[in-house]
């Protein structure tokens, strides 16, 4: 799908309503993909053969997911590409803070699998861009993540030196059809560090999936933060699921919406998730 896109573009026959319906479709697409995938493997393994990947799982979910260890693990595997790639990687400051229950360890109810798949994406981009950004032979300043149990949210803040991006590009970090990297080779010689343009999109959605969500804040010329909010009490925890009716398809067949605001441009104005 990810290559299939990276033609359409390279083509040039894509305008400005057609990125915009993409997009809209391919947000629903996924999410609904997500949600399948997640229920048979559930299924699969409570009333199947599959065996879970930890004894204390139920199904895919986890009851007392040690986050720490699924931050970590996320930036290990990262790392490992980020060495394989520049023969340099950035370390990792890890702070932790259980503000429902000081001193005691911090884990949730989750999905361990979501939630290290938006952890590898963001620890790619940031390990990239601050290798790219300082210099593969300097020392690389750390990426800093602090992650807080709190009442209702489970807080996870990525921060790094890598240079961070100009505000008018920053919505566009979770388009499909947009990557600051160059298209990754298609021979298949290697797993691609970045290129595809999906890694954001879909982490987004993974932290949306159950009521959660996922933002950037960027400073041009120094770095960037991304904020992860995830539910933690589980109660509250439930699908977001796309509806389809006529007003779907209506998003999908209409042009791109004309600004109402003076000195502003159409790509902020369409269906958003």
């Amino acid at each position: 799908m990810a290559e299939g896109l990276i033609e359409l573009k390279s083509s040039g026959g894509v305008d400005m309503g057609s990125e915009q319906s993409i997009q809209y479709f391919l947000d629903r697409f996924y999410l609904n993909r997500i949600s399948i995938r997640m229920l048979q493997y559930q299924h699969l393994v409570v009333f199947g053969t599959v065996l879970p990947e930890s004894p204390n799982h139920v199904g895919c979910i986890d009851p007392v997911c040690d986050v720490t260890s699924v931050v970590q693990d996320a930036y290990e595997n990262a790392r490992f590409l980020c060495d394989r790639y520049y023969l340099n990687s950035p370390q990792l400051e890890l702070d932790c803070l259980n503000a429902l229950s000081p001193g005691k360890k911090l884990s949730v109810v989750i999905v361990p699998s979501h939630l290290y798949h938006i952890m590898f994406e963001l620890f790619k981009n940031s390990m990239r861009a601050t290798v790219e950004h300082v210099g593969m032979d300097e020392d690389l300043p750390p990426i800093k993540v602090r992650v807080v149990r709190g009442n209702e949210d489970l807080s996870i803040k990525l921060s790094d030196r890598g240079g961070g991006v100009p505000r008018s590009i920053i919505s566009r970090l979770f388009d499909y059809m947009y990557s600051t990297a160059p298209p990754p080779p298609r021979d298949g010689s290697q797993a691609p560090l970045a290129g595809y343009g999906y890694g954001l999109p879909l982490s987004r959605l993974y932290a949306r999936y159950f009521h959660g969500d996922m933002f950037l804040i960027s400073m041009e010329g120094y770095g960037t933060d991304a904020c992860v909010y995830l539910k933690a009490v589980s109660v509250e925890a439930q699908e977001v699921l796309p509806i389809f009716s006529a007003s779907s398809k209506q998003q999908l067949t209409r042009g791109p919406l004309i600004g109402d605001w003076t000195g502003t441009t159409h790509h902020h104005y369409g269906p958003r998730l």
